[in-house]
């Protein structure tokens, strides 16, 4: 089993009034980042690049697992990264 097959089997309660992980800056992603490292390092697949529409990065925090690979990951320090709060997240479940 792949590992985001693995990660659909988690659970997701989301805190739709906050967004604990995305970018600060989108001209920063498209002016100094060549790497774009953030659309590799993600298990769950958060960051999507969005060449068609607006040219920037996609980020779909609601399947977010909280393993903060990203702001580690980002050369520019351009993502922000927050747990959310209590009672809110991501559930594991099967181990």
């Amino acid at each position: 089993m792949k590992l985001i097959e693995k990660i659909r089997l988690d659970c997701f309660k989301m805190d739709l009034s906050h967004q604990h992980v995305g970018i600060r800056d989108h001209t920063v992603c498209r002016e100094r980042c060549s790497l774009r490292s953030c659309l590799r390092i993600c298990p769950a697949e958060v960051y999507q690049w969005n060449d068609e529409v607006s040219a920037e990065i996609l980020v779909q925090y609601v399947q977010c697992i909280e393993c903060g690979a990203c702001r580690i990951a980002c050369p520019c320090e351009n993502i922000y990264f927050d747990y959310p709060r209590g009672g809110f997240g991501v559930i594991h479940r099967y181990g």
